[in-house]
């Protein structure tokens, strides 16, 4: 039963919410309260009404179906009283599950990765992410060609168009399988140029927002870096990567950065194909993973970006967690848990500036840990150290007297070691007195 949403003239489906919840499945009492809350969520950002819901518990999913028997007729029932066009699995299907389905339901059934490929498919709007979503899609699709010109075939269609044969399923698979090859290497240029580009930005700290979709991350940004940037209260409302200078208190320019939002079950076809949007998360300095506190399975969110990070293989990075969104809490006690959890967070509301002082100050402090702030001393003439120093660090100020510079940096620790030369002096930086032989007035101010 379509119903046209008078938003964007398009028509939308109405929609029944399927959940199978298994006993091995690893998640937070949150979840298992509300288990088809994020789906609603998922359904809603694809312009979906939702017409009804089930749930299911059971030890393992059924092997024909996923659903068990009487569950299966039940769906069937609900399905034909609410008129329903689709039904949401907030769990992946095998392609045999999804056929047995369809036919025992006669509705359309898409599965949690399939959902979630469609609504990056409407998102997608530069040319690297597109590219990124027809592969995932290509891939997903590769063991499904079947059931989809099985699709095909059931539509009224003209003569020479009906029941494909065996020999046009191959010939699609080729085409498929040349698609993906071709997609693959254009990204896999895509990733290299974003590389180098990302390497060339050394000479300022790198900042990575990541997190949960719909966490607040790019409210964050456009509150940090007073930028304007597209934000909205839906999932995945940020594909594509967006980076600002932030001009961080006490520290400097640093480049901050927006990146696509993380979700449990994140299909790997499609973390694969953003590896190169989220180059500029695996070379930040600092990540700032920022969780929704007002949302009931934070805690599930928080492990679910974890394990993301780990699969892109940048969780072992600093981390500061950021908690936002605490002005939408009902009372201090949930806030209070969720810092009691995670003492190191700092909590802050992106959208009504609170915490944010807190949050700059925690920034300087942990990209300060992997740096040393020192002065080095040594001759005005030594033009190759002063290179250096400016190449690999950042230079605050210098004191000259007669043929020496005194040179106050902060540098990275790794670069520490390879300017002990003779004729150098380096020592932990100390404020300089504003009287005396070493007034003011005698340092030229470089900052």
């Amino acid at each position: 039963m379509y119903e046209l949403d008078r938003a964007d003239g398009v028509a939308s489906e109405a929609a029944i919410l399927v959940g199978v919840l298994l006993n091995d499945r690893r998640t937070h009492e949150s979840t298992q309260e509300l288990p088809l809350e994020e789906l609603e969520g998922l359904a809603t950002t694809a312009g979906t009404r939702v017409v009804g819901r089930m749930t299911q518990r059971r030890e393992r999913p059924a092997g024909a179906t996923y659903l068990g028997k009487g569950k299966v007729d039940e769906l069937a029932t609900l399905a034909d009283a609410t008129e329903a066009d689709v039904i949401l699995f907030d769990n992946d299907l095998s392609p045999g599950q999804t056929r047995n389905l369809e036919t025992a339901t006669g509705v359309k059934v898409l599965d949690r990765t399939e959902l979630i490929l469609d609504i990056f498919a409407t998102r997608a709007q530069t040319h690297q992410a597109r590219l990124a979503v027809e592969l995932a899609q290509y891939e997903y699709a590769m063991p499904r060609l079947k059931r989809m010109w099985t699709h095909l075939s059931r539509q009224k269609m003209s003569v020479g168009l009906r029941g494909p044969g065996e020999t046009q399923l191959e010939e699609d698979r080729r085409l498929v399988e040349k698609r993906i090859r071709d997609l693959k290497r254009e990204l896999h240029g895509i990733e290299r140029r974003k590389q180098r580009e990302v390497a060339a930005r050394s000479d300022l700290m790198t900042v990575s927002l990541v997190g949960y979709t719909n966490a607040g991350k790019s409210t964050l940004l456009n509150a940090l870096t007073g930028a304007n940037v597209f934000t909205q209260d839906a999932l995945f409302a940020t594909l594509d990567t967006r980076t600002r200078r932030w001009q961080l208190p006490g520290w400097g320019p640093v480049l901050l950065s927006d990146t696509v939002g993380f979700i449990r079950d994140l299909p790997h076809h499609l973390i694969e194909s953003f590896k190169a949007t989220l180059e500029e998360a695996r070379q930040a300095n600092l990540l700032l993973h920022v969780a929704d506190a007002s949302n009931a399975a934070v805690y599930d969110q928080i492990s679910a970006a974890h394990e993301v990070l780990e699969q892109l293989d940048i969780r072992r990075k600093d981390t500061l967690l950021v908690i936002n969104k605490i002005d939408a809490l009902p009372d201090r006690a949930r806030l209070d848990g969720l810092m009691n959890r995670y003492p190191r967070a700092v909590g802050i509301s992106a959208k009504g500036g609170r915490g944010l002082t807190e949050l700059a100050l925690a920034v300087s402090e942990a990209l300060s840990r992997n740096f040393h702030n020192i002065d080095v001393e040594m001759g005005v003439e030594n033009g190759r150290l002063l290179a250096y120093l400016a190449a690999h660090g950042e230079i605050l100020s210098k004191k000259y007297a007669d043929s020496r510079v005194i040179v106050h940096c902060r540098i990275p620790r790794q670069y520490l070691g390879r300017i002990d030369e003779e004729g150098v002096t380096i020592r932990p930086h100390r404020k300089l007195r504003v009287d005396g032989p070493h007034s003011s007035k005698n340092v030229e101010d470089v900052a």
